[in-house]
């Protein structure tokens, strides 16, 4: 089943049939732990708009992210396939099958998920679209900002990457 048909958006889709994107937009050289990382965007082809959706899978070794928080977004993640280690402030914690986590925006608590195993994992991320944000790397010299469709990182200076 397809998401779309030509005059009609259908509201159920395999994610199977949506296209996936390797990589992060990190600058060098943070990419490095994410480079692996398969992103399949979700929530677009069914039309939603006020927060996105995605299915990310990390084959072993990889990284969801470098540890960040976000200013003015939530985000959300439930485990689908496999076990990885959600890392916090608060240290690390083993994940599986049906597990879920909660980032509210403006909490200052650094997170990201590592899969230290020998499997690939899968998991849904859920985050709101705020037209502008910021996000802040605790661990690495690196700063996120989007205003209105527009990416930009810089060092903790402002110095752009």
């Amino acid at each position: 089943m397809t998401a779309e048909r030509k005059d009609l958006m259908l509201p159920a889709l395999d994610p199977a049939t949506v296209p996936g994107r390797t990589g992060t937009i990190y600058p060098d050289p943070f990419r490095g732990r994410c480079a692996d990382r398969l992103k399949q965007v979700v929530g677009d082809p069914l039309g939603l708009t006020q927060f996105g959706v995605n299915i990310v899978t990390l084959p072993p070794g990889s990284w969801s992210s470098q540890r960040h928080w976000h200013e003015a977004e939530d985000e959300f993640v439930c485990i689908l396939e496999g076990h990885v280690t959600l890392v916090t402030d608060q240290g690390p914690q083993v994940m599986g099958p049906g597990s879920v986590a909660g980032f509210p925006a403006g909490r200052a608590d650094g997170h990201h998920l590592i899969n230290e195993t020998d499997q690939p994992v899968r998991f849904l991320v859920v985050g709101s679209r705020a037209d502008s944000e910021r996000a802040f790397y605790p661990d690495i010299d690196l700063q996120y900002e989007r205003d209105n469709g527009r990416n930009r990182f810089t060092d903790r200076t402002g110095k752009p990457y």
